[in-house]
């Protein structure tokens, strides 16, 4: 059995939807709108066996040497196999290719962030004037970046963690 890592196609958001609304409904992962997984495409990658989209993950940037981790999930009846650190490891060698120096994720699985160089984090690890910047965003995930009062407790009560590049 062969995991292929490619972007995601508008075709997969289908899929990609199956998988997330499983572990959104166990608060494991942030539920999505349909119309913000198709606005996100060109974000994902997805992890694929034998034709089969079995897990996914996106690389959402922040700010120029700033992204965010979001979305990974792997079909439970593919745990295990290694697919997760496959679709990690592809999303840090696009953040690397795009010029990201900080990958920002929100996660309960540390223990599996923590394998790929994820410490987790207190306050907001950017210079001043970056932060008043990022301020003007609507973005969800950079409030929670950020540590701002509007989204604490966070969204699902789980830990902010940083790799640098």
């Amino acid at each position: 059995m062969s995991v292929i890592v490619r972007p995601a196609k508008t075709s997969d958001i289908k899929t990609i939807r199956e998988i997330v609304d499983g572990f959104a409904q166990e608060r494991r992962v942030l539920a999505k709108e349909t119309v913000t997984l198709f606005e996100s495409t060109q974000e994902f990658s997805v992890a694929v066996i034998d034709g089969q989209v079995v897990g996914c993950g996106a690389l959402h940037v922040l700010w120029e040497d700033l992204a965010e981790v979001r979305t990974v999930a792997v079909k439970k009846s593919f745990h295990g196999q290694g697919i997760g650190h496959a679709l990690l490891e592809n999303i840090i060698e696009r953040a690397k290719i795009v010029g990201v120096k900080k990958l920002f994720c929100l996660t309960f699985e540390t223990k599996f962030f923590g394998s790929h160089g994820f410490n987790e984090i207190q306050g907001a690890p950017v210079e001043p004037d970056v932060y008043a910047q990022l301020l003007r965003s609507y973005d969800e995930g950079i409030a929670e970046f950020l540590d701002l009062e509007s989204v604490k407790p966070n969204t699902l009560g789980n830990t902010r963690m940083l790799k640098i590049l």
